[in-house]
């Protein structure tokens, strides 16, 4: 019988399959766009299963490196937007599209970025821990970043009453629902205990699932309509190059060592696409789409970055490091 840490240990190759196998299908099945409709409550299980993974009970362990917390928290929400700020001023984009890269680029990862972390010899263990204080940050910070970027034009993209619902149905009682999940699980309640290991086996199945439907119901606005994701993928490309060395560049500035550095240029690189995906869902049509297919282009993108930064983090970090 297959493992839990096998599953996740292959999640990467499961995932490539899936935007593989996504792409057939929805080029090839006419009426792929019925997959829309499962979007929501498949994301709201994969939040659900996520954050049960994330130890929110152990908040005060992500305070006990407090350089590695700084870093993370100044590379993550200072240095990442003023690099996004940079990207979409030189690139020329849409109000829409700008929407959609903003979204995606301003939220670090809180679930696959402890596994990128650990296959490149970076201190996942402090991902881990952090992941409860990235993921409220994030969330108080994203409404800020997208009025400073964009103004009065969010409030004329965003209809506020969908895209609360969105965020309260598909993030607020998926989080609270873990947190339950967590305390109940804290005491001898045998079925609490039952639900988080079940639950631990979750994210890996219905983050595959998730891409496929999402991708599946989606490629064939993409296929009809290519303009956005040649506008975006320069921009993504661009960001992944550089994101990398913004971690680093964090990690020294607070004299985070070695590991650590290597795991915040994981956290500066990958990014939250699955979490703001239902926010974006929530926009008006036919926005939503456009929005959604921008998000997901950066996960395609990241996904194969991600095989670079295994590799060539710990590579950079080491010579860094002999340089010393």
């Amino acid at each position: 019988m297959i493992k839990r840490e096998t599953l996740e240990e292959k999640q990467i190759s499961i995932y490539i399959i899936t935007l593989i196998f996504s792409v057939m299908v929805g080029l090839n099945w006419s009426n792929s766009n019925i997959l829309e409709k499962t979007i929501e409550p498949v994301i709201g299980i994969l939040l659900y299963s996520m954050f049960c993974q994330i130890p929110f009970l152990e908040l005060k362990q992500a305070l006990k490196d407090r350089s590695f917390f700084n870093a993370l928290l100044f590379g993550n929400f200072v240095l990442i937007p003023l690099l996004v700020w940079i990207l979409i001023s030189i690139f020329p984009t849409t109000s829409i599209i700008a929407l959609g890269i903003l979204l995606v680029l301003l939220t670090p990862c809180i679930d696959y970025v402890i596994v990128f972390s650990h296959l490149g010899k970076g201190n996942s263990k402090a991902v881990l821990a952090s992941t409860p204080l990235l993921f409220i940050f994030q969330m108080l910070l994203l409404p800020l970043y997208l009025w400073v970027f964009l103004g009065k034009e969010t409030i004329k993209i965003i209809e506020i009453t969908p895209f609360v619902k969105a965020f309260l149905y598909l993030i607020v009682i998926p989080f609270l629902l873990s947190i339950v999940t967590q305390i109940v699980s804290k005491s001898d309640n045998k079925s609490g205990k039952a639900i988080l290991d079940f639950s631990g086996w979750l994210p890996v199945p219905f983050m595959a699932l998730t891409f496929f439907v999402v991708i599946t119901s989606q490629i064939g606005v993409l296929y009809n309509n290519p303009e956005p994701i040649l506008i975006v993928v320069p921009i993504y490309i661009a960001f992944a190059i550089i994101a990398p060395f913004v971690g680093k560049l964090s990690a020294k500035i607070f004299k985070v060592d070695f590991y650590g550095s290597r795991a915040i240029s994981f956290s500066t690189s990958t990014r939250n696409s699955l979490v703001v995906l239902p926010l974006a869902l929530a926009l008006p049509a036919p926005e939503n789409q456009l929005v959604a297919v921008v998000i997901v282009t950066q996960t395609i993108v990241e996904i194969f970055f991600e095989m670079i930064y295994i590799k060539a983090i710990p590579i950079l970090t080491k010579q860094e490091e002999t340089k010393k």
